[in-house]
């Protein structure tokens, strides 16, 4: 134990207090966890089920352990959050900048409308509003990256219209060994198709109080990122994996599923459980490692398991034939939880283990998935709606599907 926890302070990020402090009871929590689950596992050897008082037990580290975890994970944030207000109230800003806290502040929208009329702006949204600063607006993507689950793993592009056409090769050109001098017959022509991401409008809407607004220390830049980030985050999150596509992105559990050895283009393969609604009860961990392995080689190296806390609570129980338990917890500060070496990315939007669900995804997300930014987040102050309060709706325009679809696959809580 003493070495456990030298490692632990080697480990330490220098600053963050708080997150070493969740980071050490993380690992405390884990040890607990699989002290309380060896002897529930010992019972079962000993006689036909657990003690009652042993699984409520496991289930109460658990759950435990899951709080340590988020704690860990809201420390990171707040770590990687801009402070709100100015170091001695003096800062250097750009003429974009100063416009649109200006606007922000009082309403007076002159100089805004100057500055984007001269930038010939791409156009205004429905509803109206000012395009927010680009360093506003590179900084609320990078918040969206660290606390939107898929957004995290995905790829992300950026487009100046509604909608992104992407081709790709349905067969490509025939290819073929020949010798050095003899002849090189013609190749076919490789054959194309289209992937088309349309982008969908996503907004926030943050209120503010006069003080606030009157209030010259505060950086109203950070204090609207940090306002809408979560709000955009959820939304986005949810639709990323089960969105419908109408005016929402495309969601990778929406598309049409199929057993991976009946896989084809434009369907998402899955490996079954072979039991409805669990694992098997002999050798469970089998089934994970067949997931692993219908994946490409080439897929495997930068892929990731993706599921919600519930399915990762019951999969930390589970051990390899050496007795070692398949999942770990993060090996650093920051770090993600691990599962049978691979990391594990926590979304919430992902289904319960149920009969024929698909809780659990495994996958390279950045080849097998698409997220679209339309450039630009639009800001409308609104002063009258809910007097006092001065509210600012903002809008972004975001898209997102599976660009490859053999990047990811699933494993179906079922006999096929």
């Amino acid at each position: 134990m003493d070495q456990w926890n030298e490692g632990l302070e080697n480990k330490a990020v220098p600053g963050g207090g708080a997150l070493n402090a969740a980071f050490s009871e993380v690992w405390t929590a884990f040890e607990a966890f699989k002290e309380a689950n060896d002897q529930r596992l010992a019972e079962m050897e000993r006689k036909a089920g657990p003690d009652v008082v042993t699984s409520e037990k496991v289930d109460r580290i658990a759950r435990s352990l899951d709080e340590h975890k988020h704690a860990m994970d809201q420390a990171i944030l707040r770590l990687n959050r801009p402070i709100l207000g100015l170091a001695n109230g003096v800062t250097t800003k750009s003429d974009h900048a100063s416009a649109f806290e200006a606007y922000v502040r009082s309403g007076d929208d002159r100089h805004l409308r100057g500055l984007e009329a001269k930038a010939m702006s791409y156009g205004s949204g429905q509803d109206g509003g000012y395009l927010v600063p680009d360093e506003l607006e590179a900084a609320i993507g990078r918040r969206l990256a660290q606390i939107s689950p898929v957004r995290g793993i995905a790829s992300v592009r950026q487009v100046s219209g509604a909608v992104l056409k992407k081709p790709f090769a349905v067969a490509g050109p025939a290819t073929g060994w020949v010798a050095e001098t003899a002849l090189r017959p013609q190749t076919a022509s490789g054959t194309l198709s289209e992937l088309q991401f349309q982008t969908a409008e996503l907004y926030a809407m943050p209120a503010a109080t006069a003080a606030l607004l009157e209030d010259a220390a505060v950086d109203l830049d950070q204090w609207i990122s940090a306002e809408i980030e979560t709000a955009f985050a959820v939304q986005e999150g949810a639709a990323f994996v089960n969105g419908d596509g109408t005016n929402k992105p495309t969601g990778f559990l929406h598309y049409p599923k199929v057993a991976e050895a009946s896989w084809e283009w434009a369907k998402i393969g899955t490996i079954g459980t072979g039991v409805s609604g669990a694992l098997p009860a002999s050798d469970p961990s089998d089934v994970l490692v067949d997931l692993v392995y219908a994946l490409k080689a080439g897929y495997r190296q930068n892929a990731a398991f993706v599921m919600n806390r519930r399915t990762q609570a019951t999969l930390r129980k589970l051990k390899d034939a050496d007795g070692n338990y398949l999942w770990q917890p993060p090996a650093q500060p920051g770090g993600k939880a691990m599962l049978m070496g691979f990391p594990v990315v926590e979304a919430e939007d992902m289904p319960d283990i149920a009969a024929d669900a698909t809780p659990i995804a495994f996958g390279d997300f950045a080849r097998g998935y698409l997220v679209v930014d339309r450039t630009g987040v639009r800001v409308l102050r609104d002063p009258y709606s809910s007097k006092p309060y001065v509210l600012f709706y903002t809008t972004k325009r975001v898209g997102g599907g599976v660009q490859d679809f053999d990047a990811i696959k699933l494993l179906k809580f079922g006999v096929a």
